[in-house]
This record gives C-alpha cells, sequence and structure tokens, in this order.
C-alpha cells in the first residue's frame, strides 16, 4: 500500500540573512517518515500559496510543527506586547483554518508545541505570553547553551488524566519530556480536554472532545529520537495509525476518551 500522505507545516526562514525559506526540520521528517510510516510532504505556510480545500485533498494527516514564532495574540482577541514575542500570521492564516477543518471532517493530526498552542487557539483558547512570567509557574523554555541532546533532554513529568487517550496509549499515568516553549495555554478553547499537565499545573497534553478523529497534541518535542523515545514513539506510531486509516477510505480512526 502507498504510505499516507503527511503534511508537515513549515516555518518561514530566512537563510544566511537574505535567502526566503519555508522550512521543516529534520527531526519532524524523520519522525513521519520512519516511525510514522508516512511520506513527509513539507507544506508551505502562506496563504498565497496554498488553500486549505487543497490541503485536504493532497495530504492523508497533517503535523502541525513547532517554531519559534508565536501566534499572534489577536488570533485570541488581544493586543499584542514585547512579551508575546515574534509572529508569523502567514502561517496563522493557513494553521488556525486547516484545524478547524480537520477537526470537523475526523482527518488526523498531531500537535506539537507551537501547533499544541494553534490547536487551543483554532478552537477559541487565550495563550499566556510567558509561562516563567506567572506566579508559581517554572521555566519551561529550552536551555540557552549546550548541545541538542542536552536541550532536548528529558526535563520534568507530565502527569495524565486516568483512563484518557495519552493513559490508554502510553500506558501509564506519568511519562517524562523535553520543555522547550515559553508560552502556554491560559483558558481552553471549546471542546478542548487538558489530558496531562507539568508539575507546575501547566497544560501539556491536549485532545478535541466529540472529534470523529485522532487530535492529539502534545505541548513538549516528541520529534526528537522519535523511533527511541518510548514515550514518542506510541504517539507518531497511533497517528501513523490513524493517517494509513484515512488513506484507506477516508475513514475517521478516533483517538479521544
Amino acid at each position: 500500500m502507498t504510505r499516507p500522505v503527511i503534511g508537515i507545516i513549515g516555518n518561514a526562514a530566512l537563510i544566511n540573512d537574505s535567502y526566503q525559506a519555508q522550512i521543516a526540520g529534520n527531526m519532524n521528517i524523520e519522525a513521519v517518515a520512519q516511525v510514522t510510516g508516512g511520506m513527509p510532504l513539507v507544506v508551505p505556510a502562506d496563504p498565497a500559496w496554498v488553500s486549505v480545500p487543497d490541503l485536504l485533498e493532497t495530504c492523508d494527516g497533517f503535523l502541525f510543527t513547532g517554531g519559534r514564532p508565536n501566534v499572534h495574540p489577536e488570533e485570541y482577541g488581544e493586543a499584542e506586547t514585547p512579551a508575546h514575542g515574534a509572529f508569523d500570521r502567514r502561517r496563522d492564516a493557513v494553521a488556525l483554518p486547516l484545524i478547524r477543518a480537520l477537526v470537523d471532517r475526523g482527518q488526523p493530526f498531531l500537535g506539537i508545541c507551537r501547533g499544541f498552542q494553534e490547536v487551543n487557539v483554532a478552537m477559541g483558547g487565550t495563550l499566556h505570553p510567558e509561562i516563567r512570567d506567572l506566579p508559581g509557574r517554572e521555566n519551561h523554555r529550552m536551555p540557552p547553551d549546550g548541545t541538542i541532546e542536552e536541550k532536548f533532554a528529558l526535563r520534568h513529568v507530565v502527569t495524565l488524566s486516568e483512563g484518557g487517550p495519552f493513559h490508554k496509549l502510553f500506558g501509564a499515568t506519568e511519562v517524562m519530556t523535553n520543555t522547550l516553549h515559553g508560552q502556554g495555554i491560559a483558558r481552553a478553547g471549546a471542546r478542548v480536554v487538558i489530558d496531562g499537565r507539568a508539575p507546575d499545573e501547566t497544560p501539556e497534553a491536549i485532545f478535541i472532545d466529540g472529534a470523529p478523529g485522532f487530535t492529539l497534541s502534545v505541548q513538549w518535542h516528541p520529534e526528537y529520537r522519535a523511533g527511541e523515545d518510548p514515550v514518542s514513539r506510541p504517539l507518531f506510531e497511533a497517528f501513523g495509525e490513524a493517517a494509513r486509516a484515512w488513506a484507506r477510505g477516508r475513514q475517521p480512526l478516533r483517538m479521544s476518551a
């Protein structure tokens, strides 16, 4: 059988300070190709080049990746401040309506970091501009120095809801994850179920209540060594199963409570 096509939402980049590009990290591409078992297709995140209807017909599933720019606060009804950081309005214009369409159709997607936050905003939720500035919260940002291995090292426990989809998938209610994000969920969007939290109560795992298809999203970065990590591997494998089910007959494979 032909591998399911997995659209990997790209990020705008400037190569050598002058050459504009749309890119996706090798970690994401490798996780899709080797663990999900899909055909990775990097999607340029700009509505001038792609449309939601075309993407829905081209791909069997979507990976909403992490990225340095944040979702613009106007997308959830708040004013821009310096604390919100950099933005990519073109990616917002592609990702947010695409997520809503996928939820409605039952077409599978997996959200990671910024992608996790996009899912919440797409469903009407809001974000904190900087988690570490909140009382009682830890610094969830990437360590500024060190090797890639040190930056993506496991740093905290995520506690999952008993009997929820992540518990069923991982076979445990506590897993160790990395953490490389500055923003996080403030108010959960409509139907967004927070199914896992960090020790400081920061939301780390969500799904969409009542959605007909696979809608799992995580705040951490499971794409790092996805084939070796006991948490990352089942997450990407389950996403791959959902994408194959969609490719076979456009039938949703549900992964929810």
